[in-house]
């Protein structure tokens, strides 16, 4: 039986996974990938094979309740009758936030698991639920080992200027500072840009990560330069429901005049906003641009704007363009964001090539445009599993030359 290593990707609401041969990694091809999604509703456990095909399921019943361990038992379950109980060599998590400390992935620990809990202020959506994970696993295959792969990490080479804060001196100190998300999603594109044109990757890119969760990076030479969030995955682009930046004194307003309490501002900044919030519509794009609803309009036209807004400072932290990357579900899927972010960056040199969008071409730029515009599909379960293994099966020191 092949050796694998399986990623998990677990939120609040969804516990995301992926299985990957080791010996096939750099294809990415999955042996098998899955979700156990409605967690805290009704749980429903699903595996389909790299084509898409289903292979097992399991429900729960409406209304359960259960911790992370009752719920990764059934996949753990399955891995074991389908792959054998020997066969997985690791367990790599994606850890939504590292601080300053982790800048690589690493074996987690007991010492590191209780470390990493102290950045759960910092990512109180995604901190939780990637720590409650890892205990459940470490508590269920206690012989796998169990590694750590950090959103933060990628951004670790932005300049020091570039990741400060305007506030007295002794808040950095505390680490009280930008950091970056979506690592893992950008350090899975980074690498695919390079396969797939590698004069470009060795270039200014900016790469974007349009989902519920959005952002973008300026990369030069594959290496973070600046990124759209900050300290928290609050900041940057508006996003789902989460608002982006904002004025603080705006911030400041809501609790003193409306006496918001902290908790409350809160959930509103992190559950309420972004598309929801300004179209009291949906999160989801789809539902957005399929609607004739005017606040739908709206909501898409300022997630437009912001998107460009920011793509504009970026071009300005790299000292120009030269190609850009949609990425992620809305950046993916939805050619009427593409075709619109592109038309209000045309002063870039992009030269949009609106048939190439419509039809989801991987290119959708002219020839003679002076930026070039992709479509990628991110990974970032193939990238964590890649990570994992470079940690339980390090490369062979080179031989030294004669």
């Amino acid at each position: 039986m092949s050796q694998a290593i399986l990623s998990l990707n677990a939120g609040s609401s969804s516990i995301k996974f992926a299985i990957h041969d080791v010996a096939d990694l750099g294809s990415g091809r999955r042996l098998a990938h899955g979700q156990i999604e409605g967690i805290g509703s009704t749980p429903h456990f699903v595996a389909r094979d790299a084509d898409g095909a289903l292979l097992t399921e399991h429900r729960w019943p409406a209304g359960s309740r259960l911790a992370h361990e009752a719920l990764l038992t059934p996949l753990l379950g399955w891995i074991s009758s389908r792959l054998g109980t020997e066969s997985l060599v690791a367990v790599g998590h994606r850890i939504v936030h590292g601080g300053a400390t982790y800048a690589q992935p690493l074996l987690l620990t007991d010492a590191i698991v209780t470390d990493l809990a102290r950045f759960i202020p910092l990512a109180p959506l995604h901190q939780p639920h990637n720590l409650a994970a890892v205990r459940a696993m470490r508590k269920l295959w206690p012989g796998v080992p169990q590694v750590g792969c950090f959103d933060t990490a990628f951004h670790h080479s932005i300049e020091r200027t570039v990741t400060r804060l305007a506030l007295p001196r002794r808040y950095a100190a505390e680490g009280i500072r930008r950091y970056g998300f979506h690592g893992l999603s950008y350090a899975y594109l980074a690498g695919r840009l390079r396969e797939l044109e590698p004069a470009l990757a060795s270039g200014r890119v900016i790469a974007a990560h349009l989902g519920n969760g959005a952002s973008l990076c300026a990369m030069h030479d594959g290496h973070s330069v600046d990124t759209t969030m900050g300290f928290t995955a609050l900041d940057g682009l508006m996003m789902g429901t989460r608002c982006g930046s904002i004025d603080p004194g705006a911030l400041l307003y809501l609790q003193q005049q409306y006496a918001m309490s902290a908790p409350e501002l809160e959930h509103m900044l992190y559950h309420d906003s972004g598309l929801l919030g300004v179209s009291g519509i949906s999160n989801d794009m789809r539902t957005l641009l399929a609607s004739d609803d005017p606040h739908a309009r709206e909501a898409v036209d300022l997630f437009v704007f912001r998107i460009a807004r920011e793509a504009g400072a970026l071009a300005s932290s790299l000292g120009g363009v030269d190609g850009l990357v949609f990425s992620a579900g809305i950046g993916e899927h939805a050619p009427a964001i593409r075709a619109a972010v592109c038309a209000r960056l045309a002063w870039l040199g992009i030269r949009f090539d609106a048939a190439a969008n419509a039809a989801d071409a991987r290119v959708i730029s002219t020839p003679d445009s002076r930026v070039q515009v992709r479509v990628i599909g991110t990974d970032e379960e193939v990238i964590i599993a890649r990570q994992a293994r470079a940690v339980v099966s390090p490369a062979p020191p080179r031989e030294p030359l004669s």
